[in-house]
């Protein structure tokens, strides 16, 4: 059957009509998982619940080539994976070698190598001093080909430029939109709407478990009590220094900084207080005079450098952050053409993050 501009085929014992022309015009995409934990996860379930959408929407499938992990093993097979099959075994604590077709991989570099992707979405632990050995990672898979999509904060602040430069020779993308406030569009946003705009200077909450903990202490409860329930929820790393001391924070701030204003700025050169030292006292008064304690994140561009800080501050009621509660987050960006511009994100989550991936994919392969 031949309809203007499409070709069907009819098959009489289904009574189906395949549109010819719309399948010869689908792009498979093979991807890789490096990093299968709660991110790694909702991103592959994300997938998997868009399929369809991809397929009519986009003009896209994909399949699962590799999947590796730091606890459970690595599967590998270039005609896809069972990726419900690698669900059950990572929640039952079995290892994925069982189901890979090759020789499982040894090591990061290995499973690059040999994953047969065209997408790699790196999102391994975040390794704050030198961002290895993720930065490895994602210059060996664009070397081989692949598009380079992370979570990951430590390559942004480490090698930006690196795998800015070697993304464009190689005419594939570095994508990186979780990396701040899980997901919400700022990195894109600048790239995309914003392109002839400068950024002056930045001021938000960017770390989840300090909000939180600073809230609950508000309502009575010790420093020690709520950064246990903010573990017991899940927003805080069991050893949660890298929360608390600013770290995670001011890693954020130097990725900002260095994306958006165009200076390479190392976390370690970002002045940073935790919120380790509040205590119970200081928070009564702050309520007491009408103020809320609150980790602010600030970078301010002076001339051609920028001065960056991760601090507690005080702030009053008529501040955009005082309202900001829980695991809320904020970031306020000052602009030379738009003035003040602010971006806010509720409740995130792995699955907040995760949309942050895909918009990443789509963005890479459109």
């Amino acid at each position: 059957m031949h309809v203007q501009g499409e070709l069907f085929l009819y098959d009489p014992e289904t009574k189906n009509t395949t549109n010819l022309l719309a399948e010869s015009s689908m792009h498979h995409h093979k991807l890789a998982l490096l990093g299968f934990g709660n991110v790694g996860q909702a991103l592959a379930k994300l997938l998997i619940s868009k399929q369809a959408e991809l397929k009519s929407r986009y003009g896209l499938t994909f399949s699962f080539t590799g999947i590796g992990t730091g606890r459970h093993g690595a599967a590998l097979n270039p005609a896809g994976l069972d990726i419900e099959q690698a669900f059950a075994l990572v929640k039952n604590g079995e290892s994925l070698d069982q189901i890979s077709l090759q020789e499982p991989p040894v090591g990061g570099a290995d499973f690059v190598n040999r994953c047969e992707a065209d997408v790699l979405f790196e999102n391994t632990p975040v390794n704050y001093e030198t961002g290895q050995p993720a930065v490895n990672h994602l210059k060996l898979a664009l070397e081989k080909g692949m598009h380079a999509i992370t979570a990951n904060k430590g390559p942004v602040v480490h090698a930006y430029r690196q795998l800015s430069d070697l993304a464009n020779a190689q005419q594939r993308k570095f994508f990186f939109e979780s990396t701040v406030m899980d997901g919400a569009p700022i990195f894109s946003l600048f790239r995309t709407s914003l392109p002839g705009a400068n950024l002056n200077s930045f001021k938000g909450i960017l770390n989840s478990t300090t909000n939180l903990v600073l809230g609950r202490m508000e309502s009575g409860e010790s420093f020690e009590a709520a950064v246990a329930y903010a573990q017991e929820i899940g927003i805080a790393e069991t050893d949660p220094s890298g929360d608390v001391d600013g770290w995670d924070a001011a890693v954020k701030v130097a990725a900002l900084v260095t994306v958006l204003m165009g200076v390479p700025l190392k976390p370690s050169a970002v002045r940073r207080r935790g919120i380790r030292h509040i205590q119970p006292r200081e928070i009564q008064q702050a309520t007491d005079n009408g103020l809320r304690w609150k980790l602010v994140c600030s970078a301010v561009r002076e001339n051609d450098q920028v001065s960056a800080s991760v601090a507690p501050q005080m702030v009053s009621a008529d501040s955009p952050l005082y309202q900001v509660d829980g695991t809320t987050s904020i970031v306020q960006f000052e602009t030379d053409v738009l003035g003040s511009l602010s971006i806010i994100e509720s409740d995130p989550g792995p699955h907040t993050t995760a949309n942050g991936l895909l918009a990443d994919f789509l963005n890479s392969v459109s």
